[in-house]
C-alpha cells in the first residue's frame, strides 16, 4: 500500500494486477487500483478535480484530468473516507502513476491533496539493478 498524507487528509492506493484482462502475446498489461480517501481534518472538503500522470516503462506519460472520480464528487465531513476503484492499462508491463486530487473547502478554498506514487508491475517481471 502506498500512503500520502496532506493538510490531514490521507489518500493510501493499492494497486493489484488484473491477470484476466491482459495479455502480454499482445503488449496489453491492466491493473486496478483501489483507493481510500481519509478526512483527518477537521473540515468538510468536496473532490473536485482528479489529476493523474501515468507513465509506462518506456517513459512514455499520459496525463489525465477531469471532474471528480468514477463519475462522483464526494463532500467528506470531518470523520469520513471515501473509497473507489478503478483501472490503468498500459502497453508495457510495468509503470508508474502519481497525481492529485483538487480539494474545495465549503468557504470555497481550493488545494491540492497528494496522490502517492505507486509502482504497476507484472506478476513475475525480472529487474535488473545497477
Amino acid at each position: 500500500m502506498y500512503r500520502a498524507l496532506t493538510r490531514d487528509i490521507e489518500v493510501v492506493v493499492e494497486p493489484f494486477y488484473l491477470e484476466e484482462q491482459s495479455d502480454p502475446d499482445d503488449d496489453r498489461y491492466v491493473w486496478g487500483y483501489r483507493v481510500v480517501i481519509a478526512n483527518n481534518s477537521d473540515i468538510a472538503v468536496r473532490l473536485v478535480n482528479r489529476y493523474w500522470n501515468i507513465t509506462d516503462q518506456n517513459g512514455q506519460i499520459d496525463e489525465v484530468s477531469g471532474p471528480g472520480v468514477v463519475g462522483e464528487q464526494p463532500r467528506l465531513q470531518p470523520g469520513d473516507t471515501y473509497e473507489y476503484s478503478s483501472g490503468c492499462p498500459l502497453d508495457t508491463p510495468s509503470g508508474l502513476m502519481f497525481g492529485h486530487y483538487q480539494m474545495e473547502t465549503d468557504e470555497g478554498e481550493m488545494f491540492d491533496v497528494e496522490i502517492p506514487a505507486f509502482s504497476l508491475d507484472s506478476p513475475g517481471l525480472l529487474r535488473v539493478l545497477n
